[in-house]
């Protein structure tokens, strides 16, 4: 009797006891949650970011599912000569300075940096500013020159501008080893073509500016470490190139140069940094990119007088921090945005001289 009472007290406590627990298990997950919650109620940017990138999941798996481009392998070049060369050319690109830095052992010509600075792993690497359309699309109309530029002068504009120095001879020994190197790279691609995961990957656009002081905190805790507090970089132990290259000041790219477009460094910053860091494994919200690129390219660094860039200012990207321009937005919001204003003036504005174009056509 007493066994047949115990189990009925027994059996009566389990859904008490399965309810506590539920109760329970609710306020600790309640508990873990809305302090998260309220961090992001408070930064609506990350949080959209998060949710932008969980809806994105699937189509992410789809473009990684693509076969991105793979740099051909220098061993594999039978030709001696042209072995010799193209692996001249390769050790340029990834120790420019040591060749023709300010200490170089050829020429004294440049500010100390790599190609491979800009271009990750020797112009090789997926999102990282590869070389892999190089071959494959150039010759090609650029409209910063207003003219068709071949790979030589593409690369003099890299000496020229993110290495703050002095064009090469094209007819020179390291001129042609550079640019036997980077038509090597694109053997293996289709001329006319672009290479899948050249260039740099995509970013959502803010909808309001980039802010350099938010940039601060971030630069701080995840890019100080290796380019130094005034973004002047580590040098090497003999001095000849940078391990960790200068962000700012007399050492870095000038204000000509591609990267002081603040959309183009926060691609690569992006889908690149901190050191280690992959297209496909990120540690920066879009937000935090775009705010430590706009601290970065707020800083000084050397100026380019280049009167001739841009002959036709309606072609001058969306982005360009100098003006004049072909519309009337300050050249603040060139350079930090918000730029979906002047990316829809912009399309209206091609819109309307397509339209024109055709008029005068059928007239």
């Amino acid at each position: 009797m007493h066994n047949e009472q115990d189990d009925k007290m027994q059996q009566g406590l389990v859904p008490v006891i399965s309810k506590l627990i539920l109760v329970i298990v609710v306020l600790v997950i309640g508990l873990i949650t809305m302090p998260i919650l309220f961090y992001y109620s408070n930064q609506p940017d990350k949080l959209k970011d998060i949710i932008s990138n969980a809806g994105a999941g699937g189509d992410e798996a789809k473009k990684d599912a693509v076969a991105y481009w793979t740099a051909p392998d220098v061993s594999s070049i039978t030709d001696a000569n042209q072995k010799e060369q193209v692996e001249y050319g390769k050790e340029l690109i990834a120790h420019t300075a040591k060749y023709l830095g300010p200490n170089g052992s050829v020429l004294k010509i440049s500010n100390g940096l790599n190609c491979q600075n800009c271009h990750l792993q020797a112009g090789t690497a997926v999102f990282g500013n590869n070389y892999g359309s190089v071959a494959s699309l150039y010759p090609k109309f650029r409209a910063r020159s207003g003219s068709t530029e071949n790979i030589y002068k593409r690369v003099n504009d890299c000496f020229e501008r993110s290495l703050n120095g002095k064009a090469i001879d094209t007819a020179g020994k390291e001129m042609q080893a550079i640019v036997a190197y980077i038509n090597f790279l694109g053997t293996n691609v289709e001329k006319g073509k672009k290479a899948e995961g050249s260039g740099f990957k995509d970013i959502a656009f803010l909808d309001r500016a980039a802010d350099p002081e938010k940039g601060l905190p971030i630069y701080t805790a995840k890019c100080q470490s290796c380019h130094q507090a005034n973004g002047e970089g580590i040098l090497n132990s003999d001095k000849t190139e940078f391990t960790f290259p200068a962000l700012w000041g007399k050492s870095s790219f000038n204000d000509g140069a591609g990267l002081n477009r603040i959309s183009n460094f926060t691609k690569f910053v992006k889908y690149n940094m901190p050191q280690g860091v992959t297209h496909q494994s990120t540690q920066l919200s879009d937000e935090e990119a775009w705010n430590v690129s706009a601290y970065i390219l707020s800083q000084p660094r050397p100026h380019m007088n280049v009167p001739n860039d841009w002959p036709d200012k309606s072609k001058k990207p969306f982005d360009h921090p100098f003006g004049p321009y072909a519309d009337s937005f300050s050249e603040k919001q060139h350079k930090f945005g918000p730029f979906k204003p002047i990316l829809e003036e912009q399309k209206k504005k091609e819109e309307e001289s397509k339209n024109k174009s055709i008029i005068s056509t059928k007239k």
